[in-house]
């Protein structure tokens, strides 16, 4: 048997191995953060690039939780910085897969602040990405469906078509526009 035979045999017995379809619950992932001043800009506010790190880092994770293989961030679709996150608070960051498609995971992500001296908590951001389940040569493989089971998990299941269908809308737009002529639909640099 060649290497080749072997690594699909492996990986055809691990599709197998698979479950079919996996409940939101066995994947919901939740981190925890104390922001320091070396996350923070000038003003004390944590940056949104790190604040992104974060948030990809738990969508990440319950999309490997769901998937049971490697996964890469294909989008980040939205983001909503809702409000500014201080040095000294902790960001409290859960995640749970939405909808899987056959090879592509929607993960929703609600992040939190906790000021532990007041006790208070603030909704500071959400977010919704996308990640592919690859194997270890990078292939995209199969993931299990998802099962939703509550109303929320059902609205949010239904609501990740939706953006997926946006999406490949919007992708095809711009496959459009750069095979448009040079000047049709575009501004030139410098001029409105």
């Amino acid at each position: 048997m060649t290497q080749t035979e072997a690594t699909a045999a492996q990986n055809e017995a691990t599709e197998v191995a698979r479950p079919v379809s996996r409940t939101v619950a066995e994947s919901q992932s939740e981190m925890t953060e104390l922001i320091l001043p070396n996350d923070a800009n000038t003003l004390g506010n944590l940056l949104g690039g790190r604040l992104m790190h974060f948030i990809d880092l738990v969508g990440a994770m319950a999309a490997y939780r769901h998937s049971r293989t490697h996964v890469v961030t294909a989008a980040m679709d939205h983001i909503d910085f809702i409000q500014p996150v201080h040095v000294g608070d902790l960001l409290i960051l859960k995640s749970c897969v939405n909808r899987a498609f056959s090879k592509s995971l929607e993960v929703g992500v609600k992040v939190w602040t906790e000021n532990t001296q007041a006790g208070v908590y603030r909704h500071v951001a959400s977010a919704y990405l996308v990640f592919v389940a690859i194997d270890r040569q990078g292939n995209p493989v199969t993931v299990p469906q998802l099962t939703p089971e509550t109303a929320d998990e059902h609205r949010r299941y239904e609501g990740a078509l939706r953006r997926r269908q946006n999406r490949e809308l919007e992708s095809e737009r711009r496959k459009r526009a750069k095979q448009a002529p040079a000047g049709v639909g575009s501004v030139r640099p410098g001029k409105s």
